[in-house]
Parts: C-alpha cells; structure tokens; sequence
C-alpha cells in the first residue's frame, strides 16, 4: 500500500498551469519538520508534491506561502532527463487530498499539538471509510443475494 500523509507549510506560493490537454497542475513544496537524531533540533524535510484538477485549483486558491496544509496522498518516483542528456530520478507526493490545519484545542499552533490532533483526525477519517466501505460492500452482497 502506497499511502502518505504529510503536515507542514508551503515553501512558496503555489502556481496553477494548465497541461496542453487543458487540465489544471501545480507543482509546490512542503516544508515538514521531523525530530532530531540524538537531542538535536528539530530538522525541516523538503518535500516536493504536485496536485491535478480540482486538487490544485483548491491548492492555489486557498494557500499561499507559509500557509499550514494537511496532504493525504502516494509517494511517485519518475525519472527524466535534462537538457544536456543527464537522467535524473525525483520523489514526489502526488496530492490525493488537502486540507486545512485544524487548530489545537487550545488555539496554540505548535506543530506538535497540531500534528497530535491532526492524527486524531485521520484515524477518525480511515474509520468512517473503513464503515462506509463495509456498509456500501454488505449492500452489494446483499443485493447480489437477492438475484
């Protein structure tokens, strides 16, 4: 299972493109701080994503630099080669969701509140698809049963 979900804040401002087909894209990063090793300072991963349609139409409209941003999504690698015939490999987050941060309870803003409520978050949001996707599949089953 390819299944990735990220907190942090966007590095720049997000720029909506259209493909020649005519659907909308966005390239952007995210910038996630992660615990250091050994009692050091916190450390900022720089991850690069890229949202498609509806997706990034909502990322360019509603965020900006700085802007605080859940990211539910897979993990792509692709390989591509520049210019001067070098081949480069890149992982990115292909943006299967976004959301806002949700404030902590207490309004503080520090992202280790953040992140703690956030995961309460998506553990309730992968229990009510988890139900919904039982309920829909007895439904099937059931009506299959029928015929």
């Amino acid at each position: 299972m390819n299944h990735i979900s990220i907190i942090g804040r966007l590095a720049a401002a997000p720029e909506l493109k259209k493909t020649p087909n005519g659907y909308s894209v966005t390239s952007f990063t995210v910038a996630v701080t992660r615990p250091g090793t050994r009692g050091e300072n916190e450390v900022t991963d720089w991850i690069d994503c890229v949202a498609w349609r509806k997706t990034a139409e909502f990322v360019c409209k509603y965020f900006d630099k700085g802007s605080p941003i859940v990211i539910r999504g897979s993990l792509q690698t692709r390989f591509w080669e520049d210019k001067d015939g070098k081949k480069h490999k890149t992982a990115e987050v292909v943006c299967g969701g976004v959301e806002f941060v949700p404030r902590s309870k207490g309004g503080s803003d520090t992202a280790a509140e953040t992140f703690a409520d956030s995961a309460e978050v998506f553990a309730d949001d992968e229990d009510i698809r988890r139900r919904q996707y039982a309920q829909n599949h007895k439904k099937r089953r059931n009506s299959c049963n029928r015929e």
